[in-house]
């Protein structure tokens, strides 16, 4: 078979995965992930129930489709942090390039996309599922470069994916409220503890931004993203200033 031949399946693998994606996202959309099944996905696609499944083993995967890349994600930047930098410097860095990237793995979803999320059961307890996953690649990270105390290495994985969850409850906030000042009035910072706190949970958020009458709704709702980002960057650093004293000086490379 032709380097050529085998390129085009790949590529027929890949259109046909992102066809299978983009039509489920919109369905879940209309519907309700809990609402939507596989079925209603592979007819909207115009594939077979299984294929589906071949490409997404759960139904999950649909909607977070970002999993692997996002339980991985902060092991990886530790991983790959240079030298001189702790192992809390790189998540710092790499968390404030994100927000300037608009990064859907940390959160940026868009409102609907984070309210079809939160009105799911299962969905939320994926994302706990996943966050979990994360905190613990993070660990074992930690815990190969410093196999001496592997306490201290998952205390301090502890503390970076606390603040981790935090920043991504008061993403998804932000963006269930749409507007630039989150509906749960920020996030709880224990300035005079350990680290921090995440807000309270099940926290209502609703309402909407106003449309400028000068601008069209896409124009308007960049204009909200924008200042969603500028305002969980001033979080982030807070947050992450917090944790210094304790924990920024670990796993210098």
């Amino acid at each position: 078979m032709s380097t050529d031949t085998l390129g085009l399946r790949e590529q027929k693998k890949r259109e046909t995965r992102q066809a299978i994606s983009d039509h489920a996202t919109q369905l879940f959309l209309e519907r309700g992930f809990d609402r939507t099944t596989i079925a209603d996905i592979a007819a909207a696609a115009r594939v077979a129930k299984m294929t589906v499944t071949n490409y997404f083993p759960r139904k999950e995967d649909l909607a977070l489709d970002h999993h692997e890349e996002f339980a991985a994600g902060l092991a990886e930047t530790v991983a790959h942090r240079p030298a001189g930098e702790s192992a809390l410097g790189a998540v710092r860095r790499a968390y404030l390039a994100a927000l300037e990237q608009r990064d859907p793995v940390i959160g940026f979803t868009g409102r609907e996309f984070a309210r079809m999320i939160a009105e799911s059961p299962t969905l939320v307890a994926r994302l706990r599922d996943l966050h979990d996953q994360r905190e613990e690649a993070l660990a074992r990270q930690l815990v190969r470069e410093a196999p001496g105390d592997p306490v201290a290495a998952r205390a301090v994985a502890a503390q970076i994916a606390a603040a981790d969850r935090l920043l991504f409850r008061e993403l998804q906030a932000r963006m269930l409220a749409g507007q630039d000042a989150a509906a749960t009035g920020g996030a709880a910072l224990d300035e005079g503890g350990d680290g921090v706190t995440s807000p309270r949970e099940g926290a209502e958020v609703g309402g909407g931004g106003v449309t400028s009458p000068r601008g069209g709704a896409e124009e308007d709702a960049g204009r909200r993203v924008d200042g969603i980002a500028v305002a969980l960057g001033e979080i982030a650093r807070r947050v992450f200033d917090l944790l210094e004293p304790a924990i920024g000086g670990y796993a210098v490379r």
